[in-house]
């Protein structure tokens, strides 16, 4: 423990630096709160990197009376940090180690303070059941993708989901409801304050069928600015990564626009002919694939605004071919990001009545499950 007196003036400037809180690696606990009691009162101790004495942890014979009192010495920790690496643990945690957590945690705090307000962002979190499977999302997760582009405008999110349904996905009933609710809670919780004038961009984290996800970007629409982000597989985190280059959509036309136009998106996995044909008999099918149809091949945000440019043309194109009164049959193979952008992109009172398919193996194949608008 120190035996010399940090001032006033430098644990004012860390209490700045450190924005409050520990800046011990994965900690960040506030340190003018108790957890429990939410009592307000100062529970923070000014570490030393370097000991103020040879004798102390990391001490040195020449360096720790010279930079006793230096800032750049000096870390923002919690008792149990504190004692963690001047006691329990003092060989793991060697000098360098404890400067980049310093350093890495006040590089955030002040990237965090530059945020001027037009970059406030409220967060929308979308969950449902996908199959077996449940959607896990939460605010940490939200903010950890949005910055340092954008910052949470609430501490918490706003949340759409019903992720503990006890439906199963092969029902007629569980589209029923998930319509329903989702439809509902976005009546209650988004349409109002946007109305206000309250929202004015929202940070859109999906996991649900897409089917669903789509329904979510229609009710968005593209008036309401808004930042749509995928999960990655590699790494596993929802922060939109570099851009592939040369990366371009393949779009395929059908020979003939005899019967029923389909718009295929082979995008996550790829869909044959055969089974579009297998539900809907002579349909033609227009297609929009990724040169390697695979789970994690979208990566940047660049691909997204490349994905909406593509679907605008496409249902243009398609309505001109086949008549505005016709149904367009959706099957959908791609990310949940682009499930949203393309509810997003459509025009309700210009664009085509659509119908969304649902790949359920339980079922036999895709199956129709929605209709927009």
């Amino acid at each position: 423990m120190s035996v010399s007196s940090v001032s006033v003036d430098i644990r004012t400037r860390l209490w700045g630096k450190a924005g409050g809180r520990c800046e011990y690696e994965g900690c960040n606990k506030p340190l003018w709160i108790h957890g429990v009691t939410q009592c307000e009162f100062n529970s923070s101790y000014v570490a030393h990197i370097v000991a103020d004495e040879p004798g102390g942890p990391r001490g040195d014979i020449n360096r720790s009376k010279l930079i006793c009192n230096d800032i750049s010495n000096l870390m923002l920790l919690c008792d149990a940090c504190h004692r963690l690496i001047d006691k329990a643990d003092v060989a793991g945690h060697p000098e360098e180690r404890l400067k980049g957590m310093k350093a890495r945690h006040e590089n955030r705090i002040e990237l965090l303070g530059s945020l001027g307000p037009e970059k406030q962002s409220h967060v929308l979190l979308y969950g449902a059941n996908i199959g077996a499977h449940d959607s896990s999302l939460s605010m940490n997760i939200a903010a950890q993708a949005m910055l340092p582009d954008w910052y949470p405008a609430e501490a918490r999110a706003i949340e759409l989901g019903w992720t503990n349904c006890a439906l199963a996905d092969r029902d007629n009933s569980y589209w029923q409801a998930q319509v329903l609710q989702l439809k509902g809670m976005f009546e209650q919780a988004v349409k109002p304050r946007l109305r206000k004038g309250e929202i004015r961009h929202l940070s859109v984290l999906g996991l649900a069928p897409q089917p669903l996800l789509m329904l979510l970007g229609h009710l968005l629409c593209d008036i309401t600015a808004s930042e749509v982000y995928q999960l990655h597989r590699e790494p596993a985190d929802w922060r939109w990564q570099a851009d592939p280059p040369g990366f371009d959509f393949i779009v395929t036309e059908p020979i003939s626009t005899i019967g029923p136009p389909a718009l295929v998106f082979s995008l996550s996995g790829t869909v044959v002919d055969e089974r579009i044909h297998a539900v809907l008999p002579g349909a033609a099918i227009w297609k929009l694939s990724s040169p390697q149809p695979h789970n994690d091949f979208l990566a940047g945000r660049g691909q997204a605004r490349l994905f909406r440019q593509h679907v605008r043309r496409l249902l243009d194109r398609i309505k001109a071919a086949h008549g505005e009164t016709a149904t367009l049959h959706v099957f959908p193979a791609m990310p949940a990001a682009l499930a949203v952008e393309f509810g997003r992109v459509i025009m309700p009172k210009a664009d085509m009545s659509i119908q969304i398919y649902d790949q359920n193996q339980a079922l036999g194949g895709f199956v129709p499950v929605l209709t927009l608008p």
